[in-house]
């Protein structure tokens, strides 16, 4: 690959000879660079297409829109592959840079977000308009880009999946409805009719993330070899995955095709994992630190009956010097709603008391580090759960008693969806094990370029990817530039940084030299 170099300029010397006869001196003329020796080595170029998602798609910002199509990862790539024999590549490019998708007219889906300062500190907001990408009309192809955001690995595979008619149902995906080549036709099917010379597939992600990103809401599919059953943030089954997977690369390769495939990121090196602290409850915010001690007073008894039932660690303390942890719902732990209003109503607590307390913190613990809070939830920590005002107000309790009980991550606890725990990140690590053991033995029997994208973005994470101008990439949420707003799907920059990992790995599995991307041709946040 080539190397990313910049080119000095600098004043030559007016060496002046010293000797008698005043011969003139010379400047040696401008050095002409010797030219890059790019190849394709074994490796046939000619017709590339790309499978896979979201980030095969080119997805940032939480939304498809053409600056991010252009910028996809396969794009990069494709323009490597042009100076070594590539041919064109297409995409099913959406109708703006808005990104919204709407059915019959109507709104689909959320156009993309862009920061904005209006609260005088930066922060996400869905760019203003209305999207004009109408999922009915569709497009003629085929296309090289094949990346279906929101697809899992047997999706790929599913007849139908482009069918307009299985959108009411959940059948059917919006943005391979426009791109399908005929209703009944599957993803992998309109891959393989192309009889590509190259491809590159990178699917699984979705198969995780649901899960992940709802907070664990869904369910660990592990031993469920039925994925019609599954539901949108399930786990996919390990054993499905590799029987898909398989099929999938049996079918790429029919016709003889190379190509490059890539492992699966760990959930814990996206900043939609790591950016909300697990402790961000500040005593010095006029809102809640005036409060601080009239909440742990209040949490006193509550605290002395997790003592007597043998679980002090469940203890609800905020710090009046520090930060404090969340109050959250561990649907790991052992449900003590029954317990708490016993030993309350023993201690003379009335009965209302008592059944509300143990209603509320029967599974109730504050945040540790250990603990992932998603990104979303920073929008609802210590505001009013309209819904919990509601049940507490159904369950007797005066307005102002409901309100002061239903206080996000403060007075009630943080629900699922916003917390993903220990046990929940071992369900979730335990698949991405088993999909990247999957993943880098059939590359391996396949004979394919292989991506450690896992390894990588570990990198990105801990110590950031310095760059030719002394900036560094890092996963940091908004400024470090590996990341685009939605916290999971990469920057522009971020892109670029993995198309050149693909790139070395087609390289040193075929043999190659490819011109690799500039990742500093490529912006870290688009700007509207």
């Amino acid at each position: 690959m080539k190397k990313l170099i910049a080119l000095l300029a600098f004043t030559g010397f007016l060496f002046v000879s010293c000797s008698d006869d005043d011969t003139p001196a010379t400047t040696p003329g401008p050095v002409t660079p010797e030219p890059e020796n790019f190849t394709a080595g074994s490796a046939d170029f000619s017709k590339f297409i790309a499978v896979g998602n979201s980030l095969t798609a080119g997805f940032s910002d939480g939304a498809l829109f053409i600056d991010g199509q252009n910028a996809s990862l396969p794009n990069m790539m494709a323009n490597s592959f042009a100076e070594v024999g590539g041919g064109a590549f297409t995409a099913p490019l959406m109708a703006d840079n808005l990104g919204g998708l709407t059915l019959n007219g109507s709104p689909l889906t959320g156009n993309r977000l862009i920061l904005t300062f209006a609260s005088g500190s930066p922060a996400p907001v869905a760019v203003q308009g209305s999207g004009t990408t109408e999922v009915g009309n569709i497009l003629a192809g085929p296309f090289n880009n094949l990346g279906v955001p929101g697809a899992k690995s047997f999706h790929l595979a599913a007849n139908g999946y482009g069918n307009i008619q299985g959108l009411a149902v959940g059948a059917a995906n919006p943005y391979y409805v426009r791109f399908a080549s005929e209703p009944n036709a599957s993803v992998i099917q309109d891959a393989i009719a192309q009889n590509a010379s190259f491809f590159s597939l990178w699917i699984g992600n979705n198969d995780i993330l649901g899960y992940a990103t709802s907070g664990g809401a869904g369910v660990d599919q592990n031993g469920n070899l039925d994925p019609t059953t599954y539901g949108g943030s399930d786990i996919t089954d390990p054993d499905v995955f590799a029987s898909v997977y398989n099929g999938l690369l049996e079918g790429l390769t029919s016709g003889g095709a190379q190509g490059v495939v890539a492992n699966l990121p760990d959930v814990t090196a996206i900043p939609f994992f790591t950016t909300v602290p697990f402790a961000p409850l500040d005593p010095t915010n006029p809102a809640f630190g005036p409060q601080i001690p009239t909440l742990n007073a209040s949490f006193a008894s509550l605290n002395g009956v997790f003592e007597f039932l043998g679980v002090p660690e469940r203890a609800i303390v905020f710090s009046e010097s520090a930060a404090s942890a969340l109050v959250i719902k561990d649907e790991s732990l052992p449900d003590l709603s029954a317990q708490i209003t016993q030993v309350l109503l023993a201690n003379g607590a009335d009965a209302g008391t008592a059944a509300v307390t143990g209603f509320l913190y029967g599974q109730a613990r504050q945040s540790t580090a250990d603990d992932l809070v998603v990104l979303p939830s920073q929008s609802v920590i210590a505001t009013l759960n309209e819904t919990a005002f509601a049940t507490l107000q159904g369950l007797g309790l005066p307005p102002e008693t409901a309100g002061q009980l239903a206080v996000n991550g403060v007075t009630y606890p943080l629900e699922d969806q916003w917390i993903l725990t220990p046990t929940e990140q071992a369900a979730v690590k335990a698949a991405t094990d088993r999909f990247n053991t999957t993943i880098e033995a059939l590359a391996g029997q396949y004979d394919l370029a292989f991506v450690d994208a896992n390894a990588f973005l570990e990198v990105v994470k801990t110590n950031g990817v310095p760059q030719a101008d002394g900036s560094v990439v890092t996963s940091t949420y908004g400024t470090g530039g590996g990341f685009s707003l939605d916290g999971v799907h990469p920057a522009p920059r971020g892109y670029a940084l993995l198309a050149n990992e693909f790139l070395k790995a087609i390289e040193a599995k075929y043999g190659a030299n490819l011109p690799d991307v500039n990742p500093l041709a490529y912006t870290g946040l688009y700007i509207q």
